[in-house]
This record gives structure tokens, sequence and C-alpha cells, in this order.
């Protein structure tokens, strides 16, 4: 007789079908086809066959170049069977950078489709294969490698590292961050106390898969036995049209995604639990308008490194606290420091995070040591806590400008701005200057100016504080996974 055991020994998808086979698994939104989980296992069984037979031989690392699509969760559990790593990479990079990123991981092998498969080819150091039917240079249909596989589920531990990410590089070079199965369970376990789970909950994908806000509910719904909706690509019209046809009950976006639902007169339906807003600040208007439009919005803080979210705001502790994240999630522990000592309610220091959901390290060990102290993992990130422990984030370390002598906090200065009506959202950095050694500026979307958005930053803030340079577009350059590409911004500023 087998000796139990307290932690599920392989792969989440071997014991979701093991459980509930026919429940659906996958929803493909683009081509009207599903998945029950017996099917999507043997997808998995497939896959992790045809990896070993590209890359004989226990572990290892697979890298994917695949944009949103059902195959990544495919992709995702045919490495975990097999014990091997599964590495997504951003499709919209540039040659050089995805090279680096291949290398520093030293992949054994590189997933493409037909549209990655040209930047595959040119970037890769290890065999190539498409999970389409190649056009040159890449063997494929991965899938068709085996016809008849034969898998035995790799035996694993909460400590093998499931996934590798990079994260979005907005202030410095992207960082390959490793996360354990055990990072991804504790993680959906946490969710899950903070949003709930019911029967025929459908979450719908449509935030790029190479960030971890798109790849969660694929761990999270085949932990839960629910279904995962996959939209290959957001788009406002479509997106509402695939909530309300497919009744989705939960869906994971950034703040300007949600912006652009509501221009277009979204109206949610009644099988919507929950709207997890991440990737960025929410503004008061953005909230105030799903609290009049009945969008049940969770404004969400995570990272890369935490397996998602930290803190999350339920709709009423939204609505009733302007620009709180809400308490952080079950077992997750958020430390403020100001000076190195734990702050007092109201105080703001760094973000110090410590749990289970926490990543075990980057790949490379120095940045690592660089991040992490005895208190836990240092986000960078500043904020506070309330008296009942609600946070608020508001802003990055790294963005404190010093100007004339005085210290600025960007984040406040953005969050000033942010509240002038007509302000859709504003990023606020810090340029070299001959005299002032610094300047404030801030590039600010919305239908405003750059000289109204002066008089209110006078009204609002010291003097050092307002803003010498001011531009007004139409939308903030961000990345792929929806946060603010801040040296973006800093180089139209300084154009």
């Amino acid at each position: 007789m087998r000796e139990p055991v307290e932690w599920p020994t392989r792969d989440p998808l071997t014991h979701r079908a093991a459980t509930t086979p026919e429940r659906t698994a996958v929803v493909d939104a683009d081509r009207d086809t599903d998945r029950r989980y017996r099917e999507l296992d043997a997808a998995a069984d497939r896959v992790a066959a045809a990896f070993d037979a590209h890359t004989p031989g226990a572990g290892g690392r697979v890298a994917a170049l695949v944009d949103t699509r059902p195959a990544v969760a495919e992709l995702l559990y045919g490495a975990m069977r097999t014990g091997r790593t599964f590495a997504p990479l951003n499709v919209d990079l540039d040659a050089d950078t995805l090279r680096d990123q291949v290398d520093a991981l030293g992949a054994d092998l590189l997933v493409c489709e037909r549209d990655t498969e040209p930047l595959a080819t040119a970037v890769a150091d290890c065999p190539v294969v498409s999970v389409d039917e190649p056009a040159s240079g890449a063997d494929g249909p991965l899938a068709d490698a085996v016809p008849a596989p034969d898998v035995t589920p790799a035996e694993l531990s909460r400590d093998d590292t499931a996934l590798i990410l990079f994260t979005s590089g907005t202030t410095s070079d992207p960082k390959g961050v490793r996360l354990t199965l055990g990072n991804l369970v504790a993680s959906a376990t946490a969710s899950a106390f903070r949003l709930g789970v019911v029967p025929g909950d459908r979450w719908l994908v449509c935030l790029p898969t190479y960030h971890m806000g798109g790849l969660a509910p694929f761990v999270r719904c085949v932990l839960y036995g629910s279904t995962a909706v996959v939209q290959r690509e957001f788009d406002p019209a479509a997106t509402a049209e695939a909530m309300a046809e497919r009744s989705v009950t939960g869906v994971s976006l950034v703040p300007t995604m949600c912006k652009r639902l509501l221009d277009a007169g979204w109206e949610p339906t009644d099988a919507l639990r929950f709207v997890l807003l991440g990737g960025g600040p929410a503004s008061a208007d953005l909230v105030d308008r799903c609290e009049r439009r009945g969008v049940p919005v969770c404004p969400t803080y995570g990272m890369t490194e935490t397996s998602s979210q930290i803190a999350t705001a339920l709709p009423g502790t939204a609505f009733a606290h302007g620009g709180t994240v809400g308490q952080p999630l079950v077992n997750t522990t958020v430390t403020v420091l100001a000076d190195g000592e734990p702050a007092e309610p109201g105080q703001r220091g760094e973000l110090v995070v410590s749990g289970p959901t926490v990543t075990t390290g980057y790949l490379d060990d120095g940045e690592t040591a660089a991040a992490f102290s005895d208190r836990g993992f240092h986000t960078g990130d500043l904020g506070y806590r309330d008296g009942d422990g609600r946070l608020w984030v508001v802003g990055r370390a790294d963005d404190r400008i010093i100007t004339g002598g005085e210290n600025v906090d960007a984040g406040a200065v953005a969050a000033a701005i942010r509240d002038r009506p007509g302000v859709e959202d504003a990023a606020v950095v810090g340029l070299p200057d001959e005299e002032w050694g610094q300047r404030v500026a801030a590039l600010v979307a919305g239908e405003t100016d750059a000289e109204a958005i002066l008089d209110h930053c006078r009204a609002e803030l010291a003097r050092y504080e307002v803003p010498k340079t001011v531009q007004v577009v139409d939308t903030l350059p961000r990345t792929p996974s929806g946060t603010v590409d801040r040296e973006a911004v800093r180089r139209r500023l300084a154009a």
C-alpha cells in the first residue's frame, strides 16, 4: 500500500484529470472550441512525449515564443509532466534581447508558432520546434512527434522550479524569476481565499501568457477544476462579447484595458464576479466609473517575483477606500520599512514581502542577493498601511527625484496629477538639468493641456514638486504586460 503524502506528487493536471475528467478545461474563444480535462491531459501527454523525443534526458528547460493561445497550457503541463522547467518568452521583444534570455536560460529546446518561427530560429542556439505546421527552419508540429505517447508523470516536489518568467524591465534590464511549484500552488490558494471559487467559474485569459497575469489562470483553473476561456488578443468589443457569451465570471485586466471597455459602453453581466485590475495604479476616476457601471473591480498589487497577487481589494473595499489595493492575501506578509525599521500606520516606506508565494530567486545569484534580506523580498515599491492593514502603493523607491536639493516622490506627484478631472493617467520622472541637478517632468494622458496640469499642480503640490516639463499625449507608453514603460517615458520627455 502506498504511503499517504502531504503534497501532490505529480503535476496538477494529472490530479485534476483523474478527479473531474469531464469538466471543461479550456475554451478557445476565437475558434469556438473547447477541451475537457481528459482531452487537455492527453494533449499534455503528447507534448511531454515530444519534449522527451527532442531533448532526451531528465529535467532541463523548455523556452517558448508562443503568443496567448490554449496551446500554452499544453506546453506548461507537458513540461511539468516531464520534470522540466517552462520559460515563456515575450514575443514582442527584439532579437538581441531574446537571444540574451535564451542564453541566460540555457534552454534545451525552443518552442515557437508559425508567426514567431523566423525570430525563434534566429535567436536559438538549441533545437527549435513549432506547435504549428512549420514554414521553414523548425521541426513540427510538436504534438505530432509521438503518435502514441506512453508518459509516466514525473515525481515532483514543492521546491521544483516549474516556471522561469522574465520581468517587464520597466526600470532596468529584465530579470529571470524562478518560480517553484510550491509558489504557484500557494498563489492559487491565497487567491481563492480572497476571491472565492464557485461551481461554474470561468476565467477569461486576454493578457499575454508570457507574463504572470496571463499565465496564472492556467494554474488556478486546473487546481480549482474551473474553466479558462482564452482570447488571443484583447479588443474592447470582442472581449466584452466573449465575457457575455461565455458566461465569464472573472477576468484579469490592466487599467488601460478596463478603461477601453468602459469607453466602448461595456455593461458587465450578472455572471461576472471579479475584475482583477493590476499591472499599474488604477486611478480614482476609473474605480469610480466601475462603481457607477456595476463592474466588480478588484484593484490588486502583485509582481512576477510573488507569483502574481500580493494584496487585493474586493469591490466594497475599493469603493469605500479610494486608492487602496486591500489587505495582503492569506499567508503573505507585507512589511513597510522606513529607515530600516517597521513603519507605523500611515508612515511611508519600502514594501518587503515574505511568504510561500515569493520566488526562490533570480537566475543571477547577484541579483538574488541584492533583493533579499532576513525580512524577505525587497520590492523597491513605496507604500503605507492604515490601521486595518489596508495597503496603498505610492511609487518606486528609485523614482525619487532630487531637484535643487529637495526630495520629490515621483509617485506622489503622479497621483496628484491623476486626481485632476480629465486625466486618465500620468507618469513622472526626473530628467537631468544643469541648474537643478534634476527637473520634475510629467507625461500625462487624457483630455487636458499642459497649462491646466501646471495650474492644478501649483494648487496641490509644494513649489519644488511642480513639474518643470509637462507633455500631454493620447496614451502612455507601456510594456506588453500593461505597466508604464518608464524608460520610454523618460525618452519621450527628454526628446
